[in-house]
């Protein structure tokens, strides 16, 4: 098992990051739940008591994952290798995310998350949020990381973007030594994440770990909360009661669309 601890912050409060999680989860969940051999399915959703982090909701999604494969190689896979499942416990200002494979039985990635309002540089304090420690944690910055050519979009820079409703940005090289100097000026907050990454196959587990979370925990992260960030116009003055509605929509949704596919694939073989 490979373990890393990321530091993200963000220029907004710790409330206001938790409806631009809660929103994006859902924009994604539902752009993604239609689509032949693809999409998501939301099997629950619901509140827990004595769960991790306390109180809060609990979600358990089925990812399909067949259009982000090349089509000759769906063909040569068992159904249920194209299947990733999720769940997720959000006690915000703490969640925990598990995710695994069905037919990659010692593959899975967890993903525990603390929500802080601070630049991410808490010190010894910090290490008593996980019960793991790790001398050197991997800081990520939404406007200095890299982001790869095809997936550069100009609309989620944070160097160009300026929100229409609050007037916040665009953001400089500098933004987070600019709030540390004057840290009563600007909002804050930073997402503490450790991820466990683990793929118990011999002489695969060390390099399929790194690639994981090198190419992709790292790059899905550095892109989500860019979009977090310039999405804010989309997200901001939403309340929780329009978050909960947004949750119910979506996965009637995600039944209606898995009705259909499910009808389509009836009368294909018939």
């Amino acid at each position: 098992m490979l373990i890393k601890e990321y530091r993200i912050p963000m220029p907004m409060s710790v409330e206001e990051y938790r409806i631009a999680q809660l929103y994006m989860i859902q924009k994604k969940s539902r752009e993604e739940s239609c689509g032949e051999g693809s999409g998501v399915e939301i099997l629950e959703n619901r509140p827990y008591q004595d769960g991790p982090g306390g109180t809060g909701q609990y979600t358990r999604k089925v990812y399909h994952i067949g259009k982000h494969i090349p089509s000759w190689f769906c063909s040569i896979l068992p159904q249920n290798a194209l299947r990733v499942e999720e769940e997720s416990w959000n006690a915000y200002p703490y969640t925990r995310t598990r995710y695994t494979c069905p037919f990659v039985e010692k593959f899975s990635i967890d993903i525990e998350t603390y929500y802080k309002p601070d630049t991410g540089d808490q010190g010894d304090e910090e290490d008593a949020l996980f019960s793991v420690r790790l001398s050197s944690p991997d800081p990520i910055d939404i406007v200095k990381d890299y982001i790869a050519p095809h997936e550069y979009l100009v609309e989620e820079d944070p160097r160009l973007y300026r929100s229409l409703k609050t007037g916040r940005g665009p953001l400089s090289e500098d933004w987070i030594q600019e709030i540390q100097r004057n840290p009563s000026q600007s909002a804050v907050m930073s997402a503490y994440k450790l991820c466990k990454v683990e793929f118990r196959y011999w002489g695969m587990q060390s390099k399929i770990e790194r690639f994981i979370h090198d190419v992709g925990l790292r790059r899905v992260m550095v892109r989500a909360h860019r979009q977090a960030w310039c999405w804010q116009d989309e997200w901001f003055g939403l309340t929780m009661e329009d978050i909960r509605q947004l949750e119910l929509e979506t996965q009637l949704t995600s039944l209606t669309c898995q009705t259909k596919s499910s009808r389509v694939s009836s009368s294909i073989q018939m």
